[in-house]
């Protein structure tokens, strides 16, 4: 299973990756330029790792070799890097552990381009999202509003990046439709782990669901989940959608769940439901109509923003009556369905190889924190878990743990003496009307 050598004359680009999103976008990424460039793929070993089912769904459809990947832990990481020769290393995974890696790579004797990017739709832009990467060369983003927008973030901040444009790799081959429906007959719930975030509302969506499946027993509902039982996903999931379907009873026969490649359960769709899902995106490349739910509203917390801008927003009923909705043609080409000429990725690579060639790759600073190496251990231990098994990393852990703790307390003690107001509910519960305007404060992403 392990890749082989590098083919002599090739830049050798390698992508680290652990999340089934990240694992799902690196390596679409590399199957990308995999005639072109000598590519492979490191899966890393942390607590939120890729099961062997999540890879191979990750792996289908790629185009990336299976025998050019490679299951590594992080005592591993650098002597296989330089076993591959690696010219490029694309970090493709969360913040924390992005700003570990590159750190990690910034301090090789000759050190590769460093690439790293975000694995869907990622507006709103982020200061989080940039900081986690100062010390990278390259920002991949998929759509001419995310340049703009980043640019602009950089702008007002003053952390400067350099971004680049990529199609985003479930949206390649594009047929969009402007009309009619998929080429099947179900209904595609893409589940997300931490959209909407309330218990309440999961469970109105699991309703939802139900209702779907009862209005018309001849035609599926397929909740397509993220993980199986006992799998583990980029972002933390709370109230799972199967447990939330088991509460309500008595399920109807046609109402399922699937844990296939999107793409495969896209393949017998009529239509996709979700609320800010990347799948919407992937959805409407193979022209298959989609509903992104309003019920919660919009916001940047919601990351439906530029879904709404497509005017793809629709209720309830929407979804019970299967009315699906294609984009706002003009939407199209500044969000995700720009020509493949726009693309400009692998040519700021290559201007970056260039550079490195001529000695001349300059240094990437990191973003500037308290604690020194002991902050830098701590940080390595908790994106790794047990996967850092230096001493520093442990001495790190066991110092930093209660001082955490005792951090988080404080900070809560002060905002009770300050009678700083509690966090309002989120906006749409029961108890509430719902508006489309709405800004939900209870839901977060990472970067």
């Amino acid at each position: 299973m392990s890749p082989h050598a590098p083919v002599d004359g090739r830049p050798s680009i390698v992508a680290i990756a652990d999340t089934d999103s990240y694992v799902k976008w690196a390596a679409a990424l590399l199957g990308g330029v995999a005639d072109r460039w000598d590519a492979a793929l490191l899966v890393l070993e942390t607590p939120l790792v890729v099961s062997d089912a999540q890879l191979a769904s990750a792996l289908s459809g790629s185009r990336l070799p299976r025998e050019r990947v490679e299951r590594i832990s992080y005592g591993r990481l650098n002597a296989r890097l330089a076993e591959l020769e690696a010219d490029v290393v694309v970090l493709g995974a969360r913040g924390p552990l992005v700003r570990v890696l590159a750190r990690d790579l910034a301090a090789l004797p000759q050190r590769p381009v460093v690439v790293t990017g975000l694995p869907g739709i990622s507006i709103p832009a982020t200061r989080r999202a940039v900081v986690y990467r100062l010390q990278c060369d390259l920002f991949v983003v998929h759509s001419r509003r995310e340049v703009r927008e980043f640019g602009a973030l950089s702008a007002r901040t003053g952390y400067a990046h350099r971004y680049a444009l990529a199609t985003l790799p479930f949206a390649r081959g594009a047929r969009v439709s402007g009309s009619g429906g998929g080429g099947g007959g179900d209904l595609v719930f893409a589940a997300q782990a931490k959209v909407p975030a309330e218990r309440a509302d999961r469970l109105g969506i699991a309703r939802m669901l139900v209702r779907a499946a009862e209005a018309d027993p001849s035609r599926r509902v397929v909740v397509k989940l993220r993980a199986a039982t006992g799998e583990h996903q980029t972002h933390v999931e709370q109230d799972g959608y199967p447990e939330l379907l088991a509460a309500l009873g008595p399920l109807p026969p046609n109402l399922v769940t699937s844990t296939a490649p999107m793409r495969k359960a896209l393949a017998t769709a009529e239509g996709l439901v979700t609320v800010s899902s990347t799948a919407a995106i992937e959805a409407i490349a193979r022209g298959i109509p989609v509903i992104a739910l309003d019920t919660y509203g919009v916001s940047p917390q919601l990351i439906n923003e530029t879904l709404a801008d497509a005017d793809l927003l629709a209720g309830e009923e929407d979804v019970v009556a299967r009315r699906f909705r294609h984009p706002d043609p003009e939407w199209l080409d500044e969000n995700y369905f720009h020509p493949p000429e726009a693309d400009d990725w692998t040519d700021h690579v290559e201007a970056l190889l260039a550079q490195r060639s001529a000695g001349r790759l300059p240094p990437r600073a990191g973003f500037v924190r308290r604690g020194g190496t002991l902050r830098d251990a701590w940080e390595r231990r908790i994106a790794l878990g047990r996967g850092d098994t230096s001493a520093t990393g442990t001495v790190a852990y066991a110092v930093g743990l209660p001082l955490r703790s005792a951090v988080r307390l404080a900070h809560g003690a002060r905002r009770l003496v300050a009678g700083r107001p509690q966090q309002p509910g989120p906006v749409g519960s029961s108890a509430q009307v719902r508006s489309t305007s709405a800004v939900r404060t209870s839901t977060t992403r990472t970067p």
